[in-house]
């Protein structure tokens, strides 16, 4: 027993060691790989020292034992190679099981990427960072900049008294005055734009706020197939 909590210890500080020391590539002045491999083997290496001294007569015991931890080491190890795989795979099931949700991923080429799920109304619909507060928003290619909902500019904390109704812009239900004027800043996921062209509809004139293409057009691909929407920084 006493065997393997030690060698279960071993696992758990290198493991920790190399998460800590993954930026840098070494730990203690050795690359992580050959790191991670000393790791793996030190426990075994102590499980059969031990069971030579302890237990000459326990050679099949000591065997299992053995196999034991060489499934428990590579799976440590094989855990950690591959985190960034599993946690791109735990976040795009999410978004499935959560229409509207969206996944930050990394490219081959390392740039961002966004993927979106329809949902239920068929739309693809999520949740934006606009200042202090997220703002619920329907993907729209056909609306030219961004436009909120009178009510959603007021959550983000924009002075009526600042807002010009001078502008004309065409909606589901017609025309309607809008007042423009530019946000700092849009967060969607990973991928960050700032000074963004928007404009504000009267109250009432708007059910759900649309990211239109004065955000869209500033991303470098945007890839739609039937139920999933692919926006790449």
């Amino acid at each position: 027993m006493m065997r393997f909590v030690i060698g279960l210890a071993i696992l758990a500080i290198g493991l920790a060691i190399l998460v800590v020391n993954h930026e840098s590539g070494q730990s203690f002045g050795v690359d992580n790989e050959a790191f991670g491999r000393m790791v793996v083997a030190l426990p075994i290496l102590l499980m059969i020292s031990a069971g030579i001294v302890l237990s000459r007569g326990q050679l099949g015991q000591n065997l299992r034992q053995m196999a034991i931890w060489v499934l428990i080491a590579l799976a440590l190890v094989t855990g950690y190679l591959y985190r960034g795989d599993f946690q791109s795979i735990g976040e795009r099931v999410l978004a499935g099981l959560m229409p509207g949700r969206a996944v930050s991923v990394t490219t081959a080429d390392g740039r961002s990427e966004v993927v979106l799920h329809k949902t239920l109304g068929g739309h693809f619909e999520t949740s934006v960072g606009m200042g202090p507060v997220s703002v619920p928003v329907l993907i729209d290619t056909g609306a030219s900049s961004v436009a909120l909902r009178y009510e959603d500019a007021m959550r983000m904390g924009i002075d009526p008294g600042d807002l010009s109704f001078s502008r004309t812009v065409l909606t589901a239900n017609g025309r309607a005055s809008a007042a423009p004027l530019r946000i700092p800043e849009i967060r969607l996921g990973s991928i960050v734009r700032t000074n963004v062209e928007a404009v504000v509809l009267e109250e009432g004139l708007l059910d759900q706020s649309l990211l239109g293409m004065s955000f869209l057009s500033t991303l470098s691909s945007m890839q739609m197939q039937t139920d999933e929407l692919r926006l790449r920084d």
